[in-house]
């Protein structure tokens, strides 16, 4: 399930500085290799947040959570400025995403190039039963696959997942939900190490809050993987949190009014098995 879900205020670790930021901030931001762009994807004025981000970044590249290589390689300048066009060659209606209304500026934004990042969804299911280093493959050991998380992690991250799922699936299946996730964060950073070689950044990465987290998102992966590169990671809460967040910089916007998502939960719905991102 995406994170319509409330991010759950189980925190394993804090970043050394995390400020609140306002939106103006997103207009002149620190400069960094790698910037962030948390969201919670069904609030729209999250993704104009991160379109405001995007323009004021001049980004060399864009990088999307939500599309795969082959859909970003259908972005073209002329599309990108027709929403309709896009939206339909990115077979957008299909995809579970929200509504690519509120997408569309950030394509506007920028014309720099995009990547895609997303994993088939036979990939990022192996994961759960086979693993994420086992899936990963050959670089499983630079993404940090290799390894077990600390137990205190492991548990805050189970617990994430039985929440996010509305307690709808067993927890002995959250261990591979877990490793699921894990996969795509090393997926989603090798993306952004690609696009960063390719054009020497700054990147910017379109993502939720799960993969923003500085603690064991993708800035703790990159931090493994690419040491060299600065990241900056930004998340976007719609309630003001009780502990630090476990981002670089946080702001918080009003809630988007939802249904009950958890009525009529099926456990084998989620479009990115994983969850919690």
């Amino acid at each position: 399930m995406k994170e319509t879900i409330a991010l759950v205020t189980v925190l394993a670790a804090s970043p050394a500085f995390s400020e609140q930021i306002s939106p103006d901030a997103l207009d002149v931001l620190q400069p960094a290799d790698v910037v962030i762009l948390g969201e919670i994807h069904d609030n729209p004025l999250h993704h104009a947040h991160q379109a405001r981000a995007v323009a004021g970044l001049a980004p060399k590249a864009v990088v999307f959570e939500m599309l795969s290589p082959e859909q970003a390689a259908r972005v073209t300048p002329e599309l990108r400025q027709n929403a309709a066009g896009l939206a339909q060659a990115l077979e957008w209606e299909n995809s579970g995403w929200p509504n690519f209304s509120m997408y569309s500026p950030i394509f506007t934004a920028s014309d720099a190039p995009v990547y895609g990042a997303a994993l088939p969804r036979d990939t990022v299911r192996a994961a759960v039963s086979d693993g994420a280093a086992e899936v990963f493959g050959a670089e499983a050991a630079r993404y940090g696959l290799d390894r077990l998380l600390p137990d205190d992690m492991q548990k805050a991250r189970q617990e994430m997942q039985f929440e996010s799922h509305c307690g709808a699936m067993p927890m002995a299946m959250m261990a591979g939900m877990v490793e699921a996730q894990r996969l795509r964060d090393a997926a989603f950073s090798r993306t952004v190490i690609e696009a960063f070689e390719a054009t020497g950044g700054p990147v910017a990465v379109i993502t939720g809050n799960g993969h923003a987290r500085v603690d064991w998102g993708m800035p703790a992966v990159l931090a493994q993987a690419a040491p060299e590169l600065q990241v900056l990671s930004i998340g976007q809460l719609e309630h003001m949190p009780e502990d630090v967040p476990p981002y670089d910089l946080w702001l918080v916007t009003d809630p988007v009014e939802r249904d009950d998502l958890c009525a009529g939960f099926v456990s084998q719905s989620e479009d990115e098995t994983g969850g919690a991102g």
